[in-house]
């Protein structure tokens, strides 16, 4: 599609812009980093064979998220939380489909070490997931 080939031609400066986003809160409600979350799934989702050599910067951008989501005590409402976790989740589901289950290897060890209940949570979704 031609979605694809424009997202492809722009991808280096797009991951810039998305790893960005996704370091920062954006206040209690998280549009940005919500829609950010949208935008990289479409990202993944269109130019999914360029996604394996992006796969280690992505990966450290989403589990630190989710890291962030789970561990901070900040201002944002625990729906707001749950869809960040949610879409971060998907993201990295999309991740492992493209990259040959390679996140599912990577976060293994992850997974059995992890001791926050619902961040465990999410990396068995990633687990369990075909």
């Amino acid at each position: 599609s031609s979605l694809g080939i424009l997202i492809v031609r722009h991808l280096k400066r797009l991951e810039r812009v998305i790893l960005g986003y996704l370091e920062v809160s954006d206040g209690p409600e998280e549009e940005a980093r919500l829609a950010i979350l949208e935008t990289l799934q479409c990202t993944i989702e269109h130019a999914w064979p360029r996604m394996p050599c992006r796969l280690p910067v992505l990966l450290k951008a989403l589990l630190r998220l989710l890291w962030d989501v789970q561990t901070e005590r900040g201002p944002s409402p625990e729906p707001v939380r749950a869809a960040l976790l949610h879409r971060a989740t998907h993201c990295l589901i999309l991740l492992d489909r493209c990259c040959q289950g390679q996140v599912k290897v990577l976060l293994a060890g992850v997974h059995r070490s992890c001791e926050e209940n619902r961040l465990r949570e999410c990396l068995r979704k990633v687990q369990e997931s075909t």
